[in-house]
């Protein structure tokens, strides 16, 4: 089971002060977030791409090359890089180079992003979104295969023949396919026998045990191996070493955070009792002390099939410092709970 983290690197307003830090101060911080994060023993840090004013880094594989050096063990993914709009061989060559720098530890979340800025950014059609996609995956996996490539699409000019370097350290650089919920990319990642990662971030997390089952499905129907599949979920969550604490620190951010995106996107109102249903075992929000959220942790590996778990913190802008203990505290107290659980049952049940 492995236990990670997640960080678009937002810039918005502190809660109280109102004041917004810039873009270099936020990147900056968050190498220092990747940096603990390794030190206590995290497994894997994602950084999301966005081209927003709000969010800081439109380009993840630089982001991860500056903490890369930095660390020694823990795996550096983008969280996603929105692939419908990106040139898939540079997404190759730059999370090769990621490769190259952390001597084997990078990785690509791919998914079609749930912000659509960087369409018009490139020059791309949102009515596309899904050919775009389609197209550039294929690419993305055939140049992961081989040094050289031939390929041709119907967005991308052809490639005949040409090389494509460096090439990573890993043989063969992973790639898992983003996912909001939908069946579609569920069924996607499965037949094309690429891991998955699930962004649960409402509802009850048990409710995607059958979209789990949907993507496994439809990988062993197209001949892929289902024991070497791995899932991942993308959850909020914070740690403090009191529930209630952890609670009501970062419950103000979180509605700060939810109602903007609200307000864009027409959903109702985050208060602090949609917050609190939220947080409960039940809830997708893993909020709380260490025992309280490794608890909730391992119910979603045993009930759903969750084998590496991503807690997005902060949601908005929080304090550097108490993100930093709540990446201390998911590291040095929840990931070793959950890992001696999740032993003993898998031990149990073999």
């Amino acid at each position: 089971m492995e236990i990670g983290v997640t960080s678009f690197v937002e810039t918005k307003p502190d809660i109280e002060t109102g004041i917004v830090i810039s873009h270099a101060q936020r990147i900056r911080e968050v190498v220092e977030e990747i940096v603990l994060a390794d030190r206590v023993g995290l497994d894997v840090f994602g950084i999301g791409e966005h081209h927003r004013e709000d969010y800081a880094a439109s380009s993840p594989a630089v982001v991860l090359s500056a903490a890369a050096p930095l660390t020694k063990r823990i795996r550096l993914t983008s969280a996603v890089t929105v692939l419908s709009s990106a040139d898939p061989v540079r997404v190759f060559q730059d999370f090769a180079t990621l490769d190259g720098i952390s001597d084997g530890r990078a990785e690509i979340i791919a998914g079609r992003g749930s912000f659509i800025e960087s369409f018009p950014l490139f020059g791309y059609d949102l009515h596309d979104y899904e050919e775009l996609f389609n197209e550039n995956i294929e690419l993305l996996l055939k140049l992961r295969e081989s040094e050289k490539v031939t390929w041709r699409g119907g967005h991308r000019p052809a490639i005949h023949n040409l090389g494509v370097y460096p090439r990573p350290v890993q043989d063969s650089l992973p790639i898992w396919i983003g996912s909001g919920g939908t069946q579609e990319s569920a069924v996607r990642a499965g037949l094309l026998g690429l891991p998955l990662i699930l962004a649960i971030i409402g509802g009850s997390p048990t409710h995607f045990a059958p979209l789990v089952q949907l993507y496994k499905k439809a990988a062993a129907h197209a001949g892929h191996d289902v024991s070497r599949l791995q899932v991942g979920s993308h959850s909020i969550g914070f740690v403090a070493e009191d529930t209630e604490l952890a609670a009501d620190t970062f419950f103000p951010s979180t509605q700060a955070g939810m109602n903007k995106l609200g307000k864009e996107r027409g959903w109702a109102y985050y208060d602090r009792s949609s917050f609190d249903a939220a947080r409960r075992f039940e809830g997708a929000l893993y909020v709380g002390d260490p025992e309280t959220v490794a608890q909730k942790i391992i119910h979603l590996r045993k009930h759903v099939g969750i084998t590496r778990f991503m807690m997005y913190v902060p949601l908005s802008t929080m304090p550097h410092e108490l993100v930093m203990r709540a990446i201390e505290l998911l590291g040095t107290e929840v990931a070793p709970r959950v890992r001696e659980e999740i032993a003993k049952w898998e031990a149990e049940t073999e």
